[in-house]
C-alpha cells in the first residue's frame, strides 16, 4: 500500500499545484506568445518620446543614452543627427523619436516572463521553474507502470523527447 501512496500523493500535489499556478501559467503562455512575435508590430502602438539630453553628444553614444538597441545613424545634417524614427539636435540636446510598444498589460506580462536575477520577481520565477520541473517529474507517478495509460504515456513521452531534440538541433 505504501507504494500506491506515492502515486496518490504525487497526483494530489500535482493537481493542487496546477490549480494554484493556473493564473501564472496563463500569463507565461500569453507573454511567451507575445515575446515570440516581438520583432513584429502585432498589438504594438506607436509612441513619440522626447528626451532632453546633454548638448553635443557623440553619435556613437546616442543609442545607449536613449536606451535604443541597434540605433543606426542615417545622416547628419547641420545641427541634427537623424536615426531610424527620430533625430537628436546637437545644439538644444533634444532627442525626439518614435517607438512601438505593447499595451500596458502585455508589457507587464513580458517583464514578468523575462525577470532577471536583480529583479524582485526573480525568486518567484525560480519557484515557478521548479514547479514546472515538478510537473514533469510527477507526471510519471500519476499512474502505476502496470497500467495501459502509463505505457501509452511513455510512448507519448518518447515522441515528445524526439520532437524536442529535433527542434533543438535543426
Amino acid at each position: 500500500m505504501a507504494k500506491n501512496s506515492i502515486y496518490l500523493n504525487m497526483r494530489v500535489i500535482h493537481r493542487y499545484l496546477g490549480f494554484f499556478l493556473a493564473g501564472v501559467m496563463a500569463v507565461y503562455a500569453i507573454s511567451g506568445l507575445t515575446l515570440i512575435l516581438r520583432d513584429s508590430n502585432l498589438l504594438k502602438k506607436e509612441k513619440t518620446i522626447t528626451k532632453q539630453l546633454k548638448r553635443n553628444i557623440e553619435p556613437k553614444k546616442l543609442g545607449k543614452l536613449l536606451d535604443l538597441r541597434r540605433l543606426k545613424i542615417v545622416k547628419e545634417e547641420g545641427d541634427k543627427i537623424y536615426f531610424q524614427n527620430g533625430f537628436y539636435n546637437k545644439n538644444t540636446g533634444v532627442a525626439e523619436y518614435k517607438v512601438k510598444t505593447l499595451p500596458f498589460i502585455l508589457r507587464k506580462m513580458a517583464h514578468f516572463h523575462k525577470a532577471k536575477s536583480g529583479d524582485p520577481l526573480f525568486f518567484f520565477n525560480i519557484f515557478f521553474g521548479l514547479s514546472l520541473l515538478f510537473f514533469v517529474v510527477s507526471a510519471f507517478w500519476m499512474y502505476t507502470p502496470k497500467t495501459s495509460i502509463f505505457r501509452k504515456g511513455m510512448l507519448f513521452t518518447i515522441g515528445g523527447i524526439i520532437l524536442t531534440l529535433a527542434l533543438l538541433f535543426i
